[in-house]
């Protein structure tokens, strides 16, 4: 993760917009339920509340569904950073699944780590939360997984 000590930089509203929207469009973002925590330049936090639909055999939340959510979080960041005719796709990533994926809720955090032209290298911290009686995340349980990837900027295609 970054060592940056900086508060992160508020998005402007048009690309903030853009953000939105394109997680909006992604189905399986929302076939698993994940939301937007928090949007800033070059730093993404999604939000994936436990579902016992979304459980391997032993009652853990599935590492795709984990995986997807730290991606998606990479991804966004990098696209934050995009110009408004660019988007981004995951060409390369590499996660470390640290401990079960236990709790109420998974929150990722991706940032982005150095910025180019056409690749961009981020990473992703997925931490399990335990939420208070209104839903909301409250204390922070364990560090589920940690996730380097590369992000490629491409044209999208046309609607």
């Amino acid at each position: 993760m970054s060592t940056s000590a900086r508060a992160p930089r508020i998005l402007d509203r048009a690309t903030e917009q853009r953000i939105r929207e394109g997680i909006r469009r992604q189905t399986l973002l929302t076939t698993l339920g994940i939301s937007i925590a928090e949007l800033a330049v070059g730093r993404v936090m999604l939000d994936l509340p436990y579902r016992a639909d979304l459980c391997q055999q032993n009652g853990y939340v599935h590492a795709g569904a984990i995986t997807a959510l730290a991606d998606s979080a990479c991804g966004y960041a990098a696209a934050s950073l995009m110009p408004e005719d660019r988007d981004v796709l995951t060409v390369e990533f590499k996660i470390n699944l640290l401990a079960p994926a236990r709790g109420d809720r998974f929150r990722a955090t991706g940032e982005v780590i150095r910025a180019g032209r056409t690749l961009t290298v981020c990473s992703a911290e997925v931490v399990a939360w335990a939420d208070d009686i209104a839903g909301n995340p409250e204390v922070s349980l364990v560090r589920v997984a940690l996730m380097q990837a590369t992000m490629m900027a491409v044209t999208p295609p046309a609607s």
